[in-house]
């Protein structure tokens, strides 16, 4: 079995994509694109391309919801990547105005970064590839977004994952969510925003384009897995993509 997103689409039931409100999704890199999410978030979704030259946004044209997602550059690459401080500066923004925020994978690393935690760039525990077991912690289970995930999970959550670079130190207030065998700091919350190392959003073919990029990384395994793992990765996206559009529709109604 194959996770696409016609594999989603079929059990949606969330509000209708024009009564919900924008969210904002930066994408870095053109091989790390929202994926799977998009099916869940719907045609509200407005996709910057800071990759392809377009600009930061200001914090008032965001919307209602940010999503930073992930990349092949690290936190601190801003010669390479020369966005990134923007990104920085408007996480800092967008948590102090309560905007509801996920970060994926570098996503999480800059959000970790911009409130004054830290990243190991080529971390020594070495790439955490394919398919994991996030394990969560108690303060998980009241998550606005991931709290029906670590719920239904009975202590651990089958999630894709593909880094190199890790938060090595969590901000001060910081809300350590969850870990996994590899590396301690899966998911983390600062205020309104979400950090997740894992990809919710990965589906195989993005993923295993990602595999076969490293000479490290059994691709043949990452196949297999997550043909084995497919439900419970619809499930988790699934589950991740209707929290935050939840918590989208909540601020924008405040």
């Amino acid at each position: 079995m194959t996770l696409a997103a016609s594999d989603i689409s079929g059990v949606l039931a969330g509000p209708a994509d024009d009564a919900r409100p924008r969210i904002t999704v930066l994408q870095n890199s053109p091989d790390v694109p929202l994926g799977l999410l998009g099916a869940v978030l719907g045609d509200a979704v407005r996709i910057v391309r800071l990759d392809l030259g377009e600009t930061v946004p200001a914090l008032g044209a965001v919307g209602a919801g940010l999503v930073v997602l992930g990349g092949q550059m690290s936190a601190y690459d801003d010669v390479v990547a020369p966005w990134l401080p923007a990104v920085r500066a408007l996480l800092v923004e967008a948590a102090g105005a309560g905007v509801p925020t996920l970060g994926i994978c570098l996503g999480a690393q800059l959000l970790a970064v911009a409130h004054g935690g830290s990243v190991v760039v080529g971390a020594p525990p070495g790439r955490e590839a394919g398919v994991i077991d996030v394990r969560w912690r108690d303060a998980a289970a009241a998550d606005p977004v991931l709290g029906a995930v670590a719920a239904a999970a009975g202590g651990s959550t089958r999630a894709v994952s593909m880094h190199a670079d890790a938060v090595a130190e969590l901000p001060a207030g910081a809300q350590w969510l969850g870990w996994s065998q590899q590396y301690p700091y899966q998911a983390f919350r600062i205020g309104s925003a979400l950090g997740v190392q894992f990809h919710p959003e990965a589906g195989k073919s993005i993923t295993l384009g990602w595999a076969r990029h490293h000479d490290d990384v059994d691709a043949a395994a990452v196949d297999a897995a997550m043909t084995r793992d497919a439900a419970s990765l619809a499930h988790l996206v699934i589950a991740v993509g209707r929290a935050f559009a939840a918590q989208v529709d909540a601020y924008a109604a405040r």
